[in-house]
């Protein structure tokens, strides 16, 4: 079926005077995750993975993916035609040394501008002008081959009132207005949908597990013009945003809008976020100020209001998981549990909390050697049955009213091996580590990363994949400009400065294919400590609560200050969950957050 699919798209490219076709995994907007209408690169390819990017030429097809799903996509590719290429790893060219070397002189790249964003196409352009390559981004090629495509999502939007979002979005526009200012911008252009969702104070149902609105917005310095399907909003919706001096536009108008703006403006865009086409539409003389947008900063850091909630989301995130954890614990090996009805379960524990919306991402529940594809997603023919043996790593979470959750616990399901307890300790060990840091404003999180990954550098084991991620509120779960890695990642935006209020996943592992895969996560709330002499000191708070399984804990191999750290954790779980449980839970829950001693 691939093979055919791929055939048929040379055939257009042949038609269309094209020598390569790129088909990245995006959208319009540069979403890590997409709609249905979007997944083109996985119809293409079969690759499932959130990231990827599909590069054909007339004789070979090649995909780019990043560490994360390495193990997944040799296997997905397998008899597709299509070669792995592993991004970051030694001798694996880049997708743009790929064309270089394998189009001919006068050759022609082809591409959809609206999936592609500006920076890539320039670069592009850039790398290829010494073969004389031309560019044609006018083509959506898959469009004609994907007969049964999903049409665009008509999801109605829905308001998020203050009492949740903390700040009005007259307030929020002045913020982005004054940021303009700034910077010399008097039109600002987003394209981003949490960006845009933060801004007006508005949530939809567009992307799975996304909460965002299939929209781009313009601000000037007097006003905001809002691009969406109009028949997603109800009354209130609008009457909101016209007391906002919001002005409404249809979605697909943004194009010809944008070429009525005038060669005196000064256009603040995110080359990395705008998509080509929309960048190829404005006038050549206009002076384009290529920066993140404001909104990015002031989204992450997250405001008192959100953060209480937030809190308030995490007990209610914590109390499910607990009772998903009891049930597993004490049902495993009497009734019949796989991996997709153990994910069940825990979704319907969730369903059964007060402001649940939906899960923040597709759960991971991976047993055994499923887990060392860090991004597993169990279907009929993977589903695993557990037994009362070995691991398995729950990656999960929700969006509540109240924020966005994101935990990972993995679990002994019976008697595990020593070797899987040295793991599973450095593991709970590295987590605990980088939670306690303390550290001076102004480092980034590549400063504080090896508190995490030394425990894992000590084993000479590595995991290819940050630490850490940013965390939206009820939007993406994977949220710019905050983050834990041990290098620079060009395609990662995570590399700011770690402020008050930015929330991150703390989540280191070991994966060993073939065998087991663990993982143990907790959100962590940056916040300012003491200041002094030597500066701004700052500190993270846990608002992750569920119970670490202390049947996999080696406790030999924890230093008493870790031990301390794991005890005093548990010690908030039992007082912050414990009050939502049944007895028999309660009692239960006292057992597995006990504290344990050398």
């Amino acid at each position: 079926m691939i093979k055919e699919r791929i055939q048929h798209l040379r055939a257009l490219m042949a038609e269309n005077q094209m020598d390569a076709y790129i088909i990245p995994t995006s959208d319009f907007h540069e979403s890590e995750y997409v709609g249905d209408y979007f997944k083109a690169r996985k119809y293409m390819s079969g690759f499932t993975g959130s990231a990827g990017t599909l590069v054909v030429t007339l004789t070979e097809a090649g995909l780019w993916t990043d560490g994360r799903y390495f193990i997944q996509a040799a296997r997905q590719l397998s008899d597709t035609g299509i070669t792995l290429y592993k991004m970051g790893e030694e001798g694996v060219p880049s997708i743009e040394e790929f064309l270089l070397d394998k189009l001919q002189q006068n050759g022609t790249l082809g591409f959809d501008g609206r999936i592609i964003n500006a920076k890539f196409g320039l670069k592009l352009k850039e790398k290829l002008q010494v073969k004389n390559i031309a560019i044609k981004y006018d083509k959506d090629l898959v469009d004609s081959l994907w007969t049964d495509r999903s049409a665009l999502s008509k999801e109605p939007a829905f308001l998020l009132e203050e009492k949740y979002s903390g700040r009005s979005t007259a307030d929020k526009l002045q913020d982005v207005r004054n940021e303009m200012k700034k910077s010399g911008a008097t039109v600002h252009i987003i394209t981003t949908l949490d960006d845009i969702a933060w801004l007006f104070n508005i949530r939809g149902n567009d992307i799975t597990y996304n909460p965002v609105v299939l929209s781009y917005a313009v601000i000037t310095l007097e006003h905001a013009y809002l691009f969406l399907d109009q028949d997603k909003l109800s009354v209130d919706i609008r009457e909101k945003l016209s007391s906002d001096q919001v002005e409404l536009k249809n979605y697909a108008d943004i194009y010809t809008f944008v070429t009525s703006l005038s060669s005196q403006m000064s256009v603040l865009l995110d080359s990395k976020k705008v998509n080509y086409a929309i960048y190829k539409n404005l006038n050549p003389e206009i002076n384009i100020i290529d920066a993140a947008n404001p909104t990015v900063l002031f989204k992450a850091m997250k405001n008192p209001v959100e953060i209480e909630n937030l809190r308030k989301a995490h007990i209610k995130d914590g109390v499910a998981f607990t009772k998903f954890m009891y049930w597993l614990k004490t049902q495993i090996g009497k009734i019949e549990i796989t991996e997709i009805s153990a994910s069940d379960y825990l979704e319907d524990c969730r369903r059964e909390q007060d402001g649940f919306i939906e899960l923040s991402f597709d759960t991971i529940c991976a047993y055994k050697a499923n887990a060392a594809m860090m991004h597993y997603s169990a279907n009929q023919d993977s589903n695993a049955v557990l037994k009362p043996e070995g691991l398995l790593l729950v990656d999960s979470g929700g969006q509540y009213y109240e924020g966005t959750t994101d935990i990972t616990r993995t679990m002994a399901l019976g008697e595990i091996s020593d070797e899987l307890k040295k793991h599973f300790t450095a593991v709970l060990r590295s987590m605990l580590n980088l939670a306690d840091a303390k550290f001076l404003h102004g480092c980034i999180g590549m400063n504080l990363d090896i508190l995490a990954r030394g425990p894992i550098w000590d084993m000479n084991l590595d995991y290819k994949c940050g630490t850490g991620h940013g965390v939206g509120y009820l939007l993406n779960v994977h949220e710019a400009p905050n983050g834990f890695r041990w290098k620079k990642v060009p395609e990662r935006d995570d590399g700011c400065v770690l402020e008050e209020g930015m929330v991150t996943t703390d989540e280191p592992g070991v994966y060993i294919e073939g065998s087991h895969g663990i993982r143990t996560e907790n959100e962590l709330v940056c916040h300012k400590g003491e200041k002094n002499e030597y500066g701004q000191f700052m500190y993270f708070e846990h608002i992750t609560f569920a119970p670490i399984d202390l049947d996999a804990v080696d406790v030999s191999l924890m230093s008493p200050a870790e031990i301390k750290r794991l005890n005093d954790y548990h010690r908030e779980v039992y007082e912050k969950i414990s009050p939502y449980l049944t007895q028999e839970e309660k009692d239960w829950l006292k057992v597995y957050t006990r504290a344990v001693t050398l």
